[in-house]
């Protein structure tokens, strides 16, 4: 249910983009700056639209109006992206919590993985992109390597240290009323350590949305990476930009998404529980 105070903070957030785009647009009237190096808002907002709608107009013979409809370049763009995020997403993020919360609860699983860990997790995915053309050559599948590479860090890490920061308080208490191994692990040491775990997922899908547009340009012939890439060939700064607004607007409905996700599933922890 959105309130009246969700509808102000809304409004509060939409005050500064408004004095950008102002700004932006008075800059480019008054000729300050080459239209060609920035264009206006109005020519990014129609170059935007056009991005959007279908290339060819509506032939009932070449299938349904739906089909039709979302045949524009930024839809089946953004579908191909959000795939690849998706699919790397679950992959580095289902390797990354096993691992996690066996090196945050076992002393012993920790000493054997961390000098690894900590090895590898300074070098950014961008630096296996050549690594990944040459194992898997082009295609979706240096893509989800490389997003797997980026989610799976950051949900290690706050996963281990979500475990490691169980209160010792909670872990005592349990064993004095008896509770097994399996039992502690799933009534208190998992629930004290979702609020990390569910950041570190936030912080792994962020990343993971970054490294699909670098991976885009370089692996595969699709996607929202791929096109601003391919405007640049052009110069077409309108249609950059708009593939650069595409992904921002994205990147912030998932934000927002998982934030609604993570103060949902954590009413308890604020003491929100009905």
């Amino acid at each position: 249910m959105v309130t009246t105070s969700s509808w102000r903070q809304l409004g509060i957030g939409l005050v500064l983009p408004a004095l950008v785009i102002a700004v932006w647009q008075a800059v480019t009237v008054l000729g300050w700056v080459n239209p060609q190096v920035l264009p206006s808002p109005l020519a990014v907002a129609e170059k935007w639209i056009a991005y959007l709608l279908p290339l060819q107009p509506y032939d009932p013979a070449a299938g349904g109006w739906l089909q039709w409809a979302v045949s524009g370049e930024l839809i089946t763009d953004s579908i191909s992206s959000l795939y690849r995020v998706v699919v790397g997403f679950l992959i580095g993020g289902g390797l990354a919590l096993p691992l996690g919360l066996a090196m945050g609860m076992s002393k012993h699983v920790y000493d054997w993985f961390n000098v690894l860990v900590q090895m590898v997790r300074p070098i950014p995915p961008i630096a296996y992109i050549p690594l990944s053309m040459l194992w898997f050559g082009l295609g979706n599948p240096p893509a989800v390597f490389l997003i797997a590479l980026g989610a799976f860090f950051p949900v290690l890490m706050n996963t281990i240290a979500g475990v490691r920061q169980v209160d010792g308080i909670y872990i005592r208490a349990a064993r004095n009323l008896g509770a097994s191994g399996l039992t502690m692990f799933v009534r208190v040491i998992l629930p004290a350590a979702v609020p990390y775990i569910l950041s570190g997922v936030r912080i792994g899908i962020g990343t993971a949305f970054i490294v699909v547009i670098v991976a885009e340009m370089v692996a595969v012939n699709n996607g929202l990476g791929f096109r601003i890439l391919e405007a640049r060939e052009y110069f077409w700064s309108d249609k950059i930009i708009a593939g650069m607004i595409t992904i921002g607007l994205i990147g912030l409905a998932i934000d927002v998404g998982m934030n609604k996700l993570n103060n949902h599933l954590l009413r308890w922890h604020r003491g929100l529980e009905n």
